[in-house]
């Protein structure tokens, strides 16, 4: 078994009292019954709104061209299977993708299956930005910058899932029923990240978040091209890249606010790691297994898809990127949450070695898994 300091969040973080709890635990919300989240909303001072309205001319020079134009965009059937072809052409071109797909171990299916529901769960993410505080989407067509931004990022991700799940359709692998009833659980039990509709909160996180899908999809990559599928490895890479440029949208956005307002921004930014960083699907349940996604995130952390050393090394990335231990003039109270972050990667790696240690001394346990008609994987 694999002991792992990821699932729905880091275990290890602080919770002092005056810091906001999120969700702790990967236990999803059981069909029909939402789970309440409590804590803090609206916590920017209002004030701070005109920061952000003082830089949506900023926002369109230097956020909105890293969108790229939707006829210079991939699309899913770029990699699939063409069904305009003759029925024995394309019959051919679904028989090979099966056979590509028949070395996949299913361990990799699983975490493949996991990451395709995180993606198609789309619709929370927008809605989780358009919570956000003085740079949502008004009317839902609004012209500012920010709000366009989000519509034109969830269109560019929304391309994502359904590449996915039409390769696992193909693929014969997979049981799509159940893939799609954990889905609609998940959309349905939407997700409580602790950004409190703050978007300095809401900022730090989805540059952490988009650089972890990057980490992912790439480590996904990787494996199906050792698997023998050297069309999947394309694809996950090929997403991979769509989700670097948006972290890089993303980050650039926390450098600016660490430009113009470093206090409160290096103060988000600890508030954010003191919270632990929680994945979008940290709800995910398919009815049956309450603890689903504490069971995906730990075969992933066994294959190497995604690690706590993937997450401190994430987190090393942006201190480096934000320039954070080298800023100078901070109040006595953004200081201590500069030296709280800075040192957090060394903590989780020693943390993590310790966890590596009991797990040595622990059985191995399999989980079945729905997904893949009820196989069983070892965690």
């Amino acid at each position: 078994m694999q002991a792992s300091l990821l699932g729905n969040a880091i275990s290890w973080a602080p919770r002092p009292s005056v810091v906001r709890r999120s969700v702790t635990t990967a236990v999803a919300a059981p069909p029909g019954q939402m789970l309440k989240h409590q804590g803090k909303r609206h916590s920017m001072p209002p004030e701070k709104m005109e920061v952000f309205r003082s830089l949506e001319g900023w926002a369109q020079e230097n956020v909105l061209p890293l969108l790229k134009p939707v006829d210079e965009c991939w699309q899913p059937a770029s990699f699939l299977p063409d069904p305009t072809r003759p029925d024995s052409e394309f019959a051919d071109q679904v028989r090979e993708l099966r056979e590509r797909t028949a070395s996949l171990p299913d361990e990799y299916l699983v975490v493949l299956v996991g990451d395709m529901i995180t993606e198609d769960a789309l619709p929370t993410y927008q809605t989780m930005i358009n919570t956000l505080d003085g740079v949502r989407d008004e009317t839902g067509a609004s012209t500012n910058a920010w709000a366009a931004w989000t519509r034109a990022w969830t269109a560019e991700e929304n391309r994502h899932g359904d590449l996915l799940r039409t390769y696992l359709y193909l693929s014969g692998r997979v049981d799509m029923v159940m893939v799609e009833r954990t889905v609609q659980y998940l959309i349905g039990s939407g997700m409580d990240p602790g950004t409190e509709n703050n978007p300095y909160l809401g900022f730090v996180y989805t540059s952490f978040q988009e650089r972890a899908t990057f980490v992912s999809h790439g480590n996904t990559a990787r494996l199906a091209k050792n698997a023998g599928d050297p069309t999947l490895a394309r694809i996950c890479g090929t997403i991979a890249a769509d989700e670097k440029r948006h972290e890089n949208a993303y980050a650039r956005i926390v450098e600016k606010l660490l430009e113009v307002d470093p206090n409160g921004a290096v103060s988000a930014i600890a508030d954010m790691m003191r919270k632990r960083i929680t994945m979008p699907a940290h709800l995910m349940t398919d009815g049956r297994d309450p603890s689903l996604f504490d069971h995906f995130s730990a075969v992933a952390q066994r294959l190497g898809v995604y690690t706590a050393e993937d997450y401190a090394g994430i987190l090393e990335f942006l201190i480096e990127r934000w320039g954070l231990e080298k800023m100078e003039g901070l109040t006595a109270e953004a200081r201590g949450a500069q030296e709280f972050v800075c040192g957090l990667p060394q903590r989780i790696r020693r943390l993590q070695e310790r966890a590596d240690e009991r797990a040595k001394k622990m059985e191995p346990r399999g989980v079945r898994f729905s997904w893949i008609f009820d196989k069983q994987v070892m965690l």
